[in-house]
């Protein structure tokens, strides 16, 4: 049984993934609670758990950490939609028609390897200092990496899926969205999970210049007043937010994909 636990690629039984994952948020959870109440960090560098929760209890009670999450969510969900919306068809056709991949992969390329805090300068410029710039950061993060992901999902389809099309009698377009698009759904959802991972940690740069709100703006708030309970809160919140967002991706894939098998 302990061998096959070890084993490549082999399931192991609910309870023991579940005791596995269990036993390691303890023991993070227990380091800690040794280190802030054992005095081993000052609390001025690693608040206590306490002093995390008495900090959630307060933006909870005067609605501040809520206005904070419901600023964080708009920004987040309006970049990531607008950059799936044209990454997803752009990346496809990318990874499977080579003039598109000529006009788009140069210039992909290329911006996928600047660093996002330093478009903000001409963001502002060109936007403003408004949501829109922050929803901006966010598309801008995340946008020129997914097509690249699109694209390598739509390069892996199997020619022989697409020639067989043709063999019984589909014309190009239907080659398109009835066989390529559907092909590529599955690698597309799992890519929209990895990217939207992404997405949130651009947050933080996203709130970095002139906001007044959000949970980027209330970390970078409470960094410079050393207010370490409120840190640990705001990254707590993002990491929670984020989870959420993951788990509706698995299940939107195994909803709307039950003819695919899980990677």
């Amino acid at each position: 049984m302990a061998e096959s636990l070890l084993n490549p690629k082999e399931e192991i039984p609910g309870a023991i993934y579940i005791g596995v994952s269990a036993a390691v948020g303890i023991a993070l959870f227990g380091l800690w609670c040794v280190l802030s109440y054992g005095g081993l960090v000052r609390t001025d560098f690693l608040a206590t758990p306490h002093a995390v929760l008495l900090a959630g209890y307060e933006g909870l009670r005067d609605v501040s950490l809520l206005k904070h999450i419901r600023v964080s969510l708009t920004v987040i969900l309006a970049g990531f939609f607008l950059s799936s919306i044209i990454a997803v068809p752009l990346g496809i056709l990318m990874g499977s028609f080579r003039i598109v991949q000529a006009a788009v992969e140069p210039v992909t390329n290329f911006m996928r390897y600047l660093p996002v805090s330093a478009l903000i300068p001409l963001l502002i410029l060109w936007i403003g200092i408004g949501i829109e710039e922050k929803i901006a950061v966010i598309f801008l993060g995340t946008f020129f990496q997914q097509i690249m992901l699109f694209a390598d999902v739509s390069a892996r389809v199997s020619k022989d899926l697409i020639d067989v099309s043709y063999t019984l009698g589909a014309k190009r377009r239907q080659v398109v969205y009835r066989v390529l698009f559907p092909a590529c759904m599955p690698g597309v959802v799992d890519n929209l999970r990895v990217t939207m991972g992404w997405a949130w940690t651009y947050l933080v740069v996203a709130e970095l210049v002139a906001a007044n709100s959000g949970l980027g703006y209330m970390i970078l708030t409470a960094m410079r007043g050393l207010f370490t309970d409120v840190i640990l809160l705001g990254i707590f919140v993002i990491g929670l937010l984020g989870l959420i967002t993951d788990q509706i991706f698995k299940l939107a894939r195994r909803v709307l994909l039950p003819w695919a098998a899980e990677g």
